[in-house]
């Protein structure tokens, strides 16, 4: 009898062991459930200007399941710029996975913050409230790291504000190139 529960004992833990093992990475942690964090370079048109602005920014995306998260981006476009402009924008929002394959997987997003704007040779300056609907591709290069793709189309309805200049809107739009860190899975 005592033989006999030992044997089991022995073959119920080598099974429980051999379960724990067969269960997929990411169906243990729930899915796609990441923050990830990074830098990107972008270069967007400004619509008010010739000029294509250029400069550096912070990212991140947080994956709440493996269709819908959260992204957001804070960037400094003060390089390349006529007569001293500026462009500088903290944006958050939505996105969704459009697409999955293999390492690569595209999104789209829509994003809602501030624009914070200094026109050319000092004709003024204002911040803006901006939606910003576009999409990105990212490419896995290890489980930790991935390089990034993205498309922005800024659209500021009250822009440019400033006395002696029509108030139609601006909607610069451009591209960004990016890496990101996988910081929490």
């Amino acid at each position: 009898m005592i033989h006999s529960i030992q044997k089991l004992v022995f073959v119920s833990i080598l099974l429980t062991a051999t379960a724990a093992f067969a269960q997929l990475n990411r169906s243990a942690v729930g899915g796609d459930g990441a923050f990830w964090a990074g830098g990107e370079f972008s270069s967007f048109t400004t619509d008010y200007g010739a000029a294509n602005i250029m400069g550096p920014g912070l990212i991140f995306d947080l994956n709440v399941t493996p269709k819908i998260g959260v992204v957001g981006e804070a960037s400094w476009k003060h390089w390349h710029g006529n007569l001293g402009q500026t462009h500088s924008d903290y944006l958050i929002g939505g996105k969704y996975r459009a697409f999955r394959f293999r390492r690569f997987s595209l999104d789209a997003k829509f994003l809602l913050g501030g624009i914070w704007i200094k026109f050319p040779g000092d004709i003024g300056s204002g911040s803006y409230f901006a939606m910003a609907p576009g999409a990105f591709v990212d490419y896995r290069l290890t489980d930790r790291f991935k390089i990034r793709g993205d498309y922005e189309y800024q659209i500021m309805p009250a822009a440019p504000n400033i006395p002696g200049q029509p108030s139609n809107g601006l909607t610069p739009s451009g591209f960004s190139v990016g890496v990101e860190y996988m910081v929490i899975r």
